[in-house]
This record gives structure tokens, sequence and C-alpha cells, in this order.
């Protein structure tokens, strides 16, 4: 009876849903598919009978959840709603691709087999190496069809909403691979909102105390910031309806996670972040009225009243950003005395900047229309494709530099317009042109002034590069570039002229010792290794081909080779020590004296954890109280990473299956590394009088560097401390001190 009732609770209940998704799919302006939605409900539903997710809902529910997002958030239309409904049925049920393209059509099932693909592949504890080929299939099955990736976001963004119930270390997984690939995704692909809430969300699941209290701040501020922004608006209110436009106009707030990372950059306290808001005026699109000139009909009202910040203006309606976005930005100075930024855009540019101009895309045929600033990026990013770094975190970390780059607006000698990503080199816009251009770059042009390669673009110049037959890539090059195409087609150049050398290092290698009695063997060849100091094989066929290693006249010496440098002996001696270790740890695993970590279990650090398998990382110095996890390596050690720890992120997206779940126990002898940031007014004695607080509080210092100029100072201070208390305490009595104005704990 009770199991009877639940069921018909559970049928209630996902009954309710998917006519709550009908009513999304029914108000758009899509065509009236509701038969083969319904189909697709119908086929889920029964796959997926009996299963449960982890909260303990019917797993239907999530489908039905990441279809009305497709719906109603993204706007897509009832391929992609189908799709979402059965995204899970082939990875989890007995039905296959093929039975998918039976019932629905080529189209759904490929989004399906795509969406399959990556769910079962990408991020799911394989070596790194295939989980960046996943990612590369993935990224190729977007470029095919743009739906696969936007029903993965839905699908990312209500796990994310419903994380509460997955253990902490696969929460710090799944919000690691959020905030480093699919927060960036969302990003280029315009779906601002669904961006913002993702970071949101990882931010909130991973520092839910931080979270806390600025949100509660925020509450606390809320009524004074409502003030300000009625002061400002009631003028602006009057004339825009004086002059008879339709418009909405609202203040929007920062998100939580975009608030803490201003702090965090700007190394400010909440205090002191002063665009907490921003006013956004929308207009209604009229009939025969120009989006372009209303945007400057309202900005010319606003700056009649208010003082304008010239360098403030953002023109995106002249040029939209590559993810599609329009709007009219400008900074004036309120009647309160705060800088108050405004974004002006119309209920179209508005649509597109909240959803997305991925959801107004045309399929003509499977295929997306071309000319769109979304089409060229995409045709960006299969040229990094093409040849994507053999190594794979760099490989996702090149194409994460596509991800969030800023834009410029450069110019060829013609007169054509090209878009580059903010802090470009005239060598970028070399390989933006073209990759034999790249190759062959020697010089630049800007606005008719001789520049190298490495000069800095800036929006609105004219660039002409200046080529050489002779001209060939060259390793240094990597430094002076910023973008991912051109890393990716230098990087490619130069394996392909690396290769083209050692061929040619082999041929004279062959050619020397051709009709001689001497044999290559490989008891000869470390001979040479260790004569030439080169590390491989293929090293030194470069070196010989490269023209950095001259044979000896008489061959016949290679086989007499008996000298070796001592930085090499010394070397050997390293390897074996290396082993050595290796192995002492191998057998100290064996033995149990090493515990064989649990990535299921929670972990509490107390320190003579750090005598056996965790060690602290100089890359982020975290410090008890500091929010932490755990990364297990191969050899059974644990890596304590801070949770804001990039190098952490990394791990977390790249290798979720080996985070493990820390909480600090009581430190009271062990000293931490950690490094404080101080600024403020120069005088004498204040050196000395920082100095005294340190010493008072029992702390010692490790190093301390103070540059003053024009009368300013800023310092930076490695201390030891036992524990985020002791640092807290340390700030606050250095912020008493006359003439400092900020200390805060350093930033990884």
């Amino acid at each position: 009876m009770v199991k009877e009732n639940i069921h018909t609770q559970d049928d209630a209940l996902i009954e309710s849903e998917f006519n709550a998704l009908i009513d999304d799919y029914l108000k758009t302006n899509h065509r009236r598919k509701i038969e083969i939605i319904t189909k697709a409900f119908l086929l889920a539903k029964e796959a997926h009978k009996g299963a449960r997710r982890r909260s303990g809902e019917p797993y239907i529910m999530h489908p039905i959840a990441v279809a009305r997002i497709v719906c109603k958030e993204i706007g897509l239309g009832s391929t992609s709603i189908c799709a979402a409904l059965l995204h899970d049925v082939v990875e989890d049920t007995e039905y296959t691709v093929e039975d998918i393209k039976g019932l629905f059509g080529e189209k759904i099932a490929k989004i399906v087999d795509g969406l399959t693909k990556i769910s079962s592949g990408m991020f799911s504890g394989q070596d790194v190496s295939a989980q960046a080929e996943n990612f590369r299939k993935l990224l190729l099955t977007m470029s095919d069809d743009i739906r696969v990736i936007l029903v993965k976001i839905a699908d990312r963004l209500h796990n994310m909403r419903t994380l509460g119930s997955m253990a902490p270390a696969k929460q710090y997984k799944i919000a690691g691979e959020t905030m480093y690939i699919y927060a960036p995704l969302a990003h280029r692909l315009g779906l601002f909102a669904i961006k913002t809430e993702l970071e949101e969300l990882s931010f909130k699941w991973e520092n839910p105390q931080v979270y806390q209290e600025i949100e509660s701040k925020l509450r606390d501020t809320h009524r004074m910031r409502a003030d300000i922004y009625e002061h400002f608006a009631k003028p602006v209110i009057e004339k825009l309806n004086e002059l008879g436009f339709k418009y909405e106009i609202r203040a929007r707030e920062k998100s939580v996670y975009s608030i803490w990372n201003k702090m965090q950059s700007k190394g400010i306290p909440f205090e002191e972040v002063y665009d907490i808001f921003a006013v956004r005026i929308l207009f209604e699109n009229e009939p025969n009225v120009d989006e372009k000139k209303r945007c400057w009909d309202i900005y010319s009202v606003i700056t009649d009243i208010y003082k304008l910040r010239p360098d403030r203006i953002r023109d995106w309606v002249s040029r939209p950003k590559a993810n599609g976005y329009q709007a009219l930005h400008l900074t004036v100075m309120g009647p309160d005395g705060q800088w108050i930024e405004i974004q002006i855009r119309s209920r179209r540019m508005d649509d597109i900047a909240e959803k997305g101009f991925a959801a107004h895309w045309k399929y003509k045929e499977g295929k997306i229309e071309e000319d769109t600033e979304l089409d060229k990026w995409l045709k960006t990013i299969k040229e990094i494709l093409e040849s994507p770094s053999p190594n794979a975190l760099d490989f996702l970390d090149t194409i994460k530099l596509n991800l969030y780059s800023q834009e410029i607006f450069v110019f060829t000698p013609k007169g054509e317009i090209r878009t580059l990503a903010q802090g470009a080199t005239a060598l970028d816009f070399a390989y933006d042109l073209h990759s034999d251009i790249g190759d062959h770059c020697i010089g630049a042009k800007v606005n008719h002034r001789l520049v190298p390669l490495s000069e800095k673009l800036n929006s609105g110049d004219q660039v002409e590069i200046l080529t050489s037959k002779s001209q060939q890539p060259k390793p240094e090059w990597i430094n002076l570039i910023t973008t991912a195409k051109a890393r990716t087609k230098i990087e490619y150049a130069l394996r392909k002229l690396r290769r083209e050398t050692i061929k040619q290092g082999e041929e004279l290698l062959n050619k020397a010792i051709e009709g001689t009695s001497i044999e290559i063997t490989a008891d000869a060849m470390d001979k040479m290794l260790d004569y030439y100091q080169r590390a491989s094989k293929e090293d030194l066929l470069y070196a010989i081909g490269n023209n950095d290693i001259s044979l000896p006249q008489k061959i016949e010496k290679l086989l007499t080779l008996k000298k070796q440098n001592p930085d090499n002996v010394l070397l050997k001696y390293m390897r074996q020590a290396f082993h050595a270790v290796k192995k002492t740890d191998k057998e100290k695993i064996e033995k149990n004296e090493y515990e064989q970590v649990d990535t299921k279990k929670t972990y509490v650090l107390e320190e003579d954890s750090f005598n056996k398998n965790f060690k602290t990382l100089s890359c982020c110095d975290p410090i008890p109280g500091d929010k932490v996890f755990g990364f297990l390596t191969e050899n059974n050690e644990v890596e304590v990473h801070s949770i804001h720890c990039p190098i952490g992120l990394k791990l977390k997206a790249s290798h979720g299956d080996k985070i493990v779940n820390l909480e600090w126990g009581s430190f009271i002898q062990s000293p931490f590394i950690t490094t404080i940031n101080v600024t403020g007014i120069d005088r004498i004695g204040m050196l000395n009088d920082i100095t005294k607080i340190i010493t008072a509080g029992s702390l010692n210092i490790k190093n301390m560097n103070i540059e003053s100029n024009d009368g300013v100072f800023e310092g930076r201070i490695v201390v030891y401390v036992h524990d985020v208390n002791d640092l807290q305490t340390l700030c606050s009595r250095i912020a008493k001190i006359n003439g400092v104005k900020t200390v805060n704990r350093k930033q990884t």
C-alpha cells in the first residue's frame, strides 16, 4: 500500500513537471511539435523506470528539468527538447543510438550520441590525455551542431542546482569542472545568465561560509543602494517619459561570486567595492525605429543630466562582441557622488544577452548560417583542433584562452576589420591573417610606424605585416603571442621544423657511417648521448641536423667515445636516487607504512599527517583555517591545495576521481608560510613599526621587501603563522599603523 502511494505521488509529480515543460514550450515562437516531445518523454520515462537520483526523486525528473532549461532559459526548440529528455537513455539503459535514430530521426539521435560520448568520456576518471581527447571530440561535435553543447550546459546547470546530495569530494570535482570548462563555454556562447549562475553555484558549494557572509552584507546594504538608484533614476525617468520612449529601467546587482572576485583581485574588503550595482535601461523594439539611434538618444538624455566618464564608454552596439552581445555602456557621476554604470539595450539585445546568441541561430538542414561572429569563433576552434598540443593540459588551457578573451578591433591596410583578443600582438595579428604570413613574419607597421613582433595592439590600430621568405618560426615566438590560434600554429610549425631537422640529422649520420663497419647499436647511441650531452636520440639527431654538433672527421672515433661530462655523472646519480626513493615509497605502501588513501573518506589533517603522505604546496600555500581539498598522486601522496588554487582548479576539472575531502586538525607547533601585501603613505619609521607588530605576535619573518615611490610604499612580507586566525590578527594590527592604507593576504 505504501509503495502504491509512493508510485502515485511520483506519477503525479512527473506528470506535473512534464506539463510545465509543455507550457514553457507553448509560450515560445517555435513550431508546435508536442507529439514528438511527448513521445520522447514517454520513452525516457519507461527507460528510467525505477531509477532514482541521489536525492531520492525519480530519475526522469532530471531529464525533464534539463529539457525545461533548454526550452525556457536557452530558447531552443523541439529537437533539442527531445534530445534533453533522452540524453541519458543510451548511457544508462538498454537503448542504443540506432534505436533513437529509428524512433526520432537522425538529428535527435546525433545530438544524443554526442551527449552520450561527452558523459561517458569527458572527465570520467580517465588519464588526462584521454580526457583532453574527449574534450576535443566535444568541441568538434559542437562545431558541427551547437545544440550538443547547449544541452550539455543545461544538464550541467541542473546538476549544479542539485549538488547538495553529492559527497564533498564529488562536489569539488563537479564544481571544478564547471568553473574551469562549462562557465567559460557558456560565456563564449552568450549565455550570460547561465554563465553567472554556474559561477555562483560553483562558488557557493566550495565556499559556503564566504558566500553567506557576502550575501548577508548585500542584504544589509540593499536599502542604501536602492536610495542611490532612486535618486539617480528620478530625473532620467521624467525626461524619457517626456520624450515618449517605451522602456524599462532597473538596477541590477553583481553576483556574490563577481563581488568576491573583485575583492580578491583588488585586495579590498566588501565595503570598498563601489560598483556593486549597475543601471539597465531596456527599450522596446518599435517598427521603423533604429536600435542604434535609440541607444544614443537615451545616452544623450543621461549625459545631459549627469557628468560622463569618457574613458568608460563601451559601444557594443556598433560592433557586437563575438558571442553576439550588444549594448551601449557608459559611466556617469550620480547625484550622491558615486560613479554609476548604465547599460542601454533593446529588448532584442537583452534577450540575446541573457539567453545566448546561439538560441537565435537558424538551422538549415542541420547547418548553421554563415557570417555570424559565433560562426567565425567556431572556425577558430576548428583550426585549433586540427593540431592540438601534445600536452593535454596545455591543450585545455589553449582552448580556455579562446573562451574568456576580451576583444579589440584592428584594421588591415585595405580597411578590413579583424577581431582579436585584448593584449594581442603584431605576431598574433599575422597568424590571424594566415599561418603562412605568421610563419614568415619579420615585423609590422602599426599606424605606419615600424614595430617589433611583440608590439601589443590597441583597438583602432591599422596594421601591416612585413614578411620574408627566409624567415621561419622560432621557439621564442611562443613568448610573443597571447592568442590560442597563434600558439597552435607556432607549435605546429615548430614540431614540423623539428621533424625535418631530425630527419636531416639522421641522413647526415647515416651518410657519415656509410661504407664503414660502424653500427649504431643501443650501446653506441648511449655513448654518443653521454659524449654530446643530449637526453635522447631525437635530441642528438636534431643537434646534428641543426649543425649544433659536428661529427668527428674520422667517424671510427664514434666507437671509442669515453669522455663523460661531470654534469651527466651527477645527473645519473640523481636519477638513481630518484628511482631509489620511488622504490622506497613503493615498499612503504606495500608494508602499509603509508595509509592507502580512500577518495570517498574525509581526512583530518593533524601534524603527524605531514610526516606521512600529506603535503602542502607552494602554488597556493594553504594554512590551517583555509578551505582545502586533496589531490591523490600516483605515489599515494595527497597534495593539499587551497580551494581557490588555480592549479587545483585544473586538477579538479581534469582528475576528478583523485580528489580527496580534507579538514584541518589542531596545529600548534608547525608554522606555515603565507604572504601579505601592505600599501600606504611612506614615512620615517614605517618599516620599524611593521616589524615590531610582527615580532610582538611571536611570529617569524622569512623575508620582507618594501619599496617606496613618490611618498607611497608597497610591501611584500613572507611570514610564518600557525593558522588563519594568526594571519587575521596580524593584518588587523598592521592596518592600525599610522599611514597604512591596505593590508591583505596575497592571493594565488
